[in-house]
């Protein structure tokens, strides 16, 4: 598809053909599109929505080039590539596909970023929960021309970027260590079932955290900096007031509990929504730096992260152009 796409430009170049009828402008113009797949999301369901997506992009006007991921960061090389060339990307996949694509966005420079439409087909698709993209396939694909084009924040996480969550401790593994096939399976539960066997296996953290100038030295089990209303599959587990564009994150960060009933008080707390307890600490910042005695995992976007032991997170504010129901605005 790339070779057909190529040719096809270069014989309109050479020609100078309008072929494409840009509603919006009223006048003739060439639309590019490019779209990835993930091939294995969702047992296989993303590659089974190509040809519609396909079939919906060409017929609003879009000339396509379609790729498929083959493996970890193909889809951010992709981007990089190709992502200059083309007015929208639409990915279709998990979040981990989703957080390719924007890394490949985010080292575009940024006059020559495109926009991004996003068709789910993951296990818990927490990036698009959080913006309301349709969980309906036929929704999602319509939203990608007939949806609104906003702009959200961007985490820098030690130069990596990251969409909507950064997160170390008690639950950090659970997404990249649960398996595609249980994912494909179970879904949601699959990540819940992973997270409750890890809850016994907990070892607390001894770190360091600078925010706004203030210092917080505590033991942790779990921590996340985030911008979302979303994670794990628990809607409004950090918060309610998340504000997408507003340059800042929310952080949580959970204390070590000292006893089984500690924990409990945890739980429910996170699970009512009630995070402002004794056992959380929970606040907005738009950069925050962590350093720990020993160096531990993170995830990004539910992907593994690596292992660090000083991290420095910033919010890239309004960086990312995305499509969103309209009512989303």
């Amino acid at each position: 598809m790339g070779r057909l796409f190529d040719e096809w430009k270069q014989k309109n170049a050479e020609t100078g053909e309008k072929s494409v009828n840009d509603k919006a402008c009223g006048e003739l113009v060439h639309k590019r599109a490019l779209l990835i797949f993930n091939p294995v999301a969702g047992e296989g369901r993303s590659l089974r929505l190509l040809p519609q997506v396909v079939k919906h992009m060409t017929d609003n006007g879009y000339a396509c080039t379609t790729l498929t991921t083959i493996n970890s960061g193909s889809a951010t090389e992709y981007v990089k590539k190709y992502g200059a060339e083309n007015e929208i990307v639409v990915c279709s996949g998990g979040d981990g596909t989703a957080n390719e694509v924007i890394s490949g966005i985010m080292q575009l420079p940024k006059e020559k970023r495109p926009r991004m439409g996003y068709v789910p087909s993951g296990s818990t698709n927490d990036f698009a929960n959080t913006l309301c993209i349709p969980k309906n396939s036929d929704e999602a694909v319509r939203n990608i021309t007939d949806g609104i084009c906003t702009t959200i924040d961007v985490g820098n996480f030690n130069g990596r970027f990251y969409a909507y969550v950064a997160a170390f401790g008690a639950f950090t593994d659970v997404a990249y260590s649960t398996s595609q096939n249980a994912k494909n399976m179970f879904g949601f539960l699959a990540y819940l079932a992973k997270g409750f066997d890890t809850l016994k296996k907990i070892r607390p953290i001894k770190a360091v955290f600078e925010i706004n100038g203030e210092t917080i030295e505590d033991e942790f089990i779990y921590g996340m900096v985030t911008n979302s209303r979303s994670v794990g599959g628990f809607r409004n587990m950090i918060g309610k007031n998340v504000v997408f564009d507003d340059g800042e994150f929310e952080v949580t960060l959970i204390r070590t509990p000292k006893n089984p009933l500690a924990l409990q008080e945890i739980i429910g707390a996170l699970l009512s929504s009630q995070i402002n307890t004794k056992h959380i600490y929970s606040f907005k910042t738009g950069e925050i730096h962590f350093e720990s005695v020993e160096e531990i995992p993170w995830t990004l976007d539910g992907e593994f992260g690596g292992e660090h032991d000083s991290v420095c997170i910033k919010n890239a504010k309004q960086a990312l152009k995305i499509v969103v129901p309209e009512e989303e605005q």
